[in-house]
């Protein structure tokens, strides 16, 4: 909890509280505005309707809830919900059969690292109704291919695929008049032992055998492997993979034009990949869950979603990747942070 909620927390009294939860409650339930008449016949508190109008005033000076259009119940800002979260909410602990259920499923898929990666974040789309993330460091992607093709005189094109079918180009120099022929051995020497190694192994092996001058090349196409395999080995190429599994869910239970438009931007923000892993690497540094509401982060400010994300480490505890959860704000946090807690501390187990 941060000093400010923690604050504001303080400043609530008791009915405040209360009539607090249990509006940010049946909004996480249901998605929609709750009003004074309602609460008083449900909140339990034994308030008057117009008790109830009072505090929720006071609830929206504070900026904690806003009325949508014209309608006369309240629903909880993002600031609210940030409240909520930090301050009040009593999150569970999965059951033994759910911590079952996810382990088999992470651990009976092929513990290749994009396998289980890939399990992993369709297992947590299915279980909190929300699309699976899951960034995982491009060196852990196993290769399938590389190729050398020729762009124009003193440029080069390294196309690279991996086994999960991902496909990526770089642009390399190379001396002008350059034969095609010395390009085709190139591709050649490296796909000879590359496949299905990361691109770390296959790096290592093959700058060993040039550098002990085992390697059956003459010394341009020598030259041209090294410089194809060291283009993906900076700030770009070492750029963190984005996995994205389960969009379908995020139109479970859209029946206004208002969510379908805020999915929409939603399906869009999924489609900024750069920015989206900018945030999910921002809960590397994170000592177990963190959590993003809507307006918090400017990606997300238009459609109104939130991330629950947590790193995950190798079997050398070595933080390499977030695993989260994206969904509209209403997600169920209680369930979605020890589901996503849980299955971050497992992938740990499996990778190597």
């Amino acid at each position: 909890m941060t000093d400010n909620n923690g604050n504001l927390v303080e400043a609530l009294n008791e009915r405040s509280r209360s009539l607090f939860r249990k509006i940010v409650e049946s909004y996480l339930e249901t998605g929609e505005p709750v009003g004074s008449r309602t609460l008083s016949q449900t909140s339990g508190l034994g308030l008057s309707a117009a008790s109830i109008r009072n505090v929720m005033a006071d609830l929206e000076q504070m900026g904690l809830l806003m009325a949508p259009h014209t309608s006369a119940g309240r629903l909880p800002t993002h600031t609210g919900l940030r409240l909520f979260v930090d301050g009040l909410l009593e999150v569970g602990d999965l059951s033994s059969d759910e911590r079952q259920a996810i382990q088999e499923q992470i651990s009976g898929s092929a513990h290749e690292v994009e396998d289980v990666l890939t399990q992993a974040s369709s297992l947590l789309s299915g279980l909190c109704g929300g699309a699976g993330l899951v960034t995982a460091e491009k060196a852990d992607m196993s290769l399938k291919h590389i190729e050398f093709v020729s762009l124009s005189p003193g440029q080069a094109l390294a196309v690279m695929v991996a086994e999960n079918g991902d496909v990526e180009n770089r642009v390399i120099q190379v001396p002008a008049g350059m034969p095609q022929s010395t390009l085709v051995e190139a591709t050649n020497y490296v796909n000879a032992r590359l496949r299905g190694q990361t691109l770390d192994e296959a790096r290592d092996r093959i700058r060993a055998e040039i550098e002990n001058q085992q390697a059956e090349l003459d010394s341009l196409a020598a030259q041209i492997v090294e410089q194809g395999l060291a283009t993906w080995s900076g700030p770009e190429g070492g750029a963190p993979q984005l996995i994205v599994r389960g969009r379908a869910n995020l139109l479970d239970n859209v029946t206004i034009t208002e969510d379908l438009e805020r999915i929409r931007m939603l399906f869009e923000d999924l489609e900024t990949k750069n920015e989206l892993i900018q945030l999910l690497e921002l809960a590397k540094d994170a000592e177990g869950v963190r959590i993003f509401i809507g307006a918090e982060n400017k990606l997300f400010s238009l459609s109104g979603s939130s991330v629950i994300a947590a790193p995950y480490m190798n079997n050398a505890q070595k933080v390499v990747g977030v695993i989260g959860v994206i969904g509209p704000t209403r997600l169920n946090y209680a369930r979605v942070i020890p589901m996503v807690d849980y299955t971050a501390k497992l992938i740990g187990r499996v990778i190597k």
